[in-house]
């Protein structure tokens, strides 16, 4: 008997030492660095797929299973979410993820937001209190990101401190040396013009010194017009500019539109990993397709 209950303390241990950090992640990119950062310590589902518009994910029943058995919840933060989120989070009754808590993870937390705006006008379109969400684009945002997620990790997983801590630095020394890469790829196109479908890449312009203001929506989140799009051709005719950058779940036939008005390249790209083919890898893979694949397309159209 004695060595029955020796066996089943130890089996219990064991399964004890290798409980994993349930987590919940809105976004695939911020899954991707939360499985870098938490490694074979973490299980993570993630709830918004790759092709999917952030503001709009189709909200799932099953989404509230997921989050009433989850440990951690990460969001992206900055109204990111507001779309679909919050009611599912009621309907999940989990007080382990409620706003305040170690499982509440915003990884806006520590970012230097941009377009914060003084006040709140909806006839300017879908504006966001906190600033622009869109700022995982920038690989020095994702550098901050993964540190604030092994803090929060090891604050609830103790004994794994060091593991995150020490996964998250790999990953940010990995950052660094990718970023003299990135930046020398794109350094003959600083200054160029590009135009996007929505504000979602203005950390990413910042980073590399590009220009991107010019949107083929009228105001965020407002469905163009004919009127605004000969707008939107007639200027970038005027500033030469001759690449179109469209997510994938906006409009791709109004960008080839606006493309064949202007002898401009339509570049498919993705905020998250998998969204375009060739950025299945995770967040490295992502920015290697979209400074890579930017920067061909800018050459090709001197």
């Amino acid at each position: 008997m004695k060595t029955f209950l020796a066996t089943v303390f130890a089996t219990l241990i064991a399964t004890s030492a290798q409980a994993k950090l349930n987590i919940v992640v809105t976004t695939p990119d911020l899954a991707a660095i939360a499985r870098v950062v938490g490694g074979d310590q973490v299980e993570i589902t993630t709830l918004a797929r790759p092709t999917e518009d952030p503001h709009f994910v189709d909200a799932k029943p099953s989404f509230i299973v997921r989050l009433n058995k989850a440990s951690v919840l990460i969001e992206g933060g900055a109204e990111l979410e507001i779309g679909w989120l919050p009611p599912l989070l009621a309907g999940a009754r989990n007080p382990k993820i409620q706003s305040g808590q170690p499982g509440r993870v915003l990884c806006s937390d520590g970012i230097s937001m941009r377009e914060v705006p003084t006040t709140l006008d909806r006839s300017k379109g879908d504006l966001h209190a906190s600033g622009n969400p869109h700022f995982m684009v920038d690989p020095m945002n994702a550098r901050i990101v993964a540190q604030h997620l092994a803090d929060a990790f090891g604050k609830l997983e103790a004994s794994s401190a060091g593991i995150f801590s020490a996964n998250a630095s790999k990953f940010g020394d990995l950052l660094d040396a990718k970023m003299l890469e990135w930046e020398k790829t794109l350094a003959p196109f600083k200054g160029r013009e590009i135009v996007a479908y929505h504000n979602s890449w203005l950390y990413f312009a910042e980073r590399f010194g590009l220009k991107i203001e010019l949107f083929l929506e009228p105001k965020p989140g407002i469905p163009p017009s004919p009127s605004h799009l000969a707008e939107v051709i007639s200027k970038m005719k005027e500033m030469n500019a001759r690449v179109v950058i469209v997510d994938p779940y906006l409009n791709r036939k109004t960008a080839e539109t606006v493309a064949r008005g202007t002898d401009a390249t339509v570049l498919d790209v993705a905020q998250f990993p998998g969204g375009v083919k060739g950025t299945e890898g995770g967040y490295i893979a992502l920015m290697d397709y979209l400074v890579n694949s930017l920067a061909k397309a800018l050459g090709d159209k001197k």
